[in-house]
């Protein structure tokens, strides 16, 4: 652990985590938005996809463990910078003037960051660890589906990791260089196309749920 404690005492060292574990985070995006996707085959396909990952027990315990801790490396240097920025606040405008100003994602960062922290674990609490006797998880989520008021919390919550993912997408490239004035409007549009993907992609699967039910 020395050499994590090394690396967040510094502020490059800090933004490199940010990096890194945003990083997974987006692969784990992608990853889950394609698995989530065989609902739209129907309830077979989506509860052979969820079966299929529960037989991958051994590696998918140890994915699980991977993510809870690239969440808490994630979350934890997230708020040490947010509040190194906050106590160099009188600061802040002109670092932002030179930097070309702030969008809707790189202002609100932190906060919607733990808007996701509790998002993430209300969703874990009523899709993964609910009881699944005599159900499949095709029945928890349309279950919880058909409650208007989720529906609309859920897809209010992807628009907000949408949000997230809008400014963190092209700040890890940032981060690790890729920061040159050819490349980086692409890698801004690639990440505004992709925060649409994300919001777009799972924020549809409830509509869709409750259209069929």
């Amino acid at each position: 652990m020395n050499w994590l404690i090394n690396t967040l005492g510094s502020s490059v060292g800090k933004k490199l985590m940010m990096s890194i574990t945003g990083f997974v985070f987006i692969l784990f995006l992608i990853g889950h938005l394609i698995g989530n996707l065989t609902i739209y085959v129907g309830p077979d396909a989506f509860n052979a996809y969820a079966g299929h990952l529960q037989s991958l027990k051994p590696a998918l315990r140890l994915m699980e463990s991977g993510l809870i801790f690239f969440a808490i490396v994630h979350i934890f240097t997230g708020l040490i910078l947010f509040y190194q920025n906050f106590k160099a606040r009188p600061n802040r405008y002109e670092v932002n003037k030179q930097a070309g100003g702030r969008t809707l994602g790189s202002a609100t960062m932190p906060y919607t960051g733990l808007i996701i922290l509790a998002f993430v674990i209300f969703h874990l609490f009523d899709f993964t660890f609910v009881d699944k006797t005599g159900r499949t998880v095709y029945d928890i989520v349309a279950a919880s589906f058909s409650n208007p008021v989720y529906v609309f919390l859920y897809i209010a919550s992807v628009f907000i990791v949408g949000i997230h993912v809008s400014h963190g997408f092209w700040s890890a490239f940032q981060t690790i260089g890729i920061n040159h004035p050819k490349y980086m409007p692409t890698i801004q549009t690639a990440g505004l196309l992709f925060s649409l993907i994300v919001a777009i992609g799972f924020g549809f699967i409830p509509l869709f749920i409750s259209l069929i039910s």
